[in-house]
């Protein structure tokens, strides 16, 4: 007996299906792959760092948009460590504008150097921005320039926690939540700090 031809038509349509699911599983695979490649780079990276924990956390987001890139980490880093930085900053400000007594001197100067950080941290992501596309000795000039901001705006916040301890805050005052949140951000400064000294090693 004769096949019939839309045996045959049918045969086709269900080879095609098969091959596109199996391309499609292969694509999947590689995908999936390139990202938990790209998450475990994110990891391995944040092994340097002093908080590494936290790097991981707060980068491992990313690892997308990093791409096993030293500089892409580190950008992301410095964009992470400024996101965060300029709200604190604005907040302790409004903070220092208001207080009275003992609580004033102390937020003022607080709020200056902050607003001070997170102008070094601003030009750090500057210096980094696009620089995995450049060559010659303008990378070790920036990665330098980056270092110097980024180590600037850690010094600053760690002059203001300085500061607020010597001023003894009181449990559950207002100085001693701006401490504990400048503490907070300074962690992500000193894993960005550390994600950019590493650029001086594999550029």
């Amino acid at each position: 007996m004769a096949s019939s031809p839309l045996f045959f038509f049918l045969l086709l349509i269900l080879a095609g299906i098969i091959m596109t699911s199996a391309s499609s599983g292969e694509t999947g695979a590689g995908r999936n792959s390139s990202s938990s490649s790209s998450t475990e780079f994110v990891r391995k990276s944040c092994n340097a760092t002093r908080f590494p924990s936290i790097c991981y956390k707060s980068l491992a987001g990313y690892a997308a948009v990093v791409e096993r890139s030293d500089v892409k980490l580190a950008h992301v880093a410095a964009n992470f460590t400024l996101a965060r930085l300029r709200p604190l900053s604005a907040r302790v400000s409004a903070l220092s504008r208001n207080a009275t007594g003992a609580d004033r001197p102390a937020l003022r100067d607080c709020a200056e150097v902050l607003a001070d950080a997170a102008d070094w941290a601003r030009q750090t992501v500057v210096e980094l921005k696009g620089l995995d596309k450049v060559v010659g000795p303008e990378v070790a000039w920036r990665v330098s320039n980056a270092l110097t901001w980024m180590s600037a705006a850690l010094t600053d916040e760690d002059t203001c926690t300085e500061g607020i301890a010597k001023s003894k805050p009181a449990a559950g005052g207002v100085k001693a939540d701006v401490y504990c949140r400048v503490r907070k951000v300074g962690k992500y400064t000193s894993n960005a700090l550390a994600l950019i000294h590493l650029l001086g090693f594999n550029n």
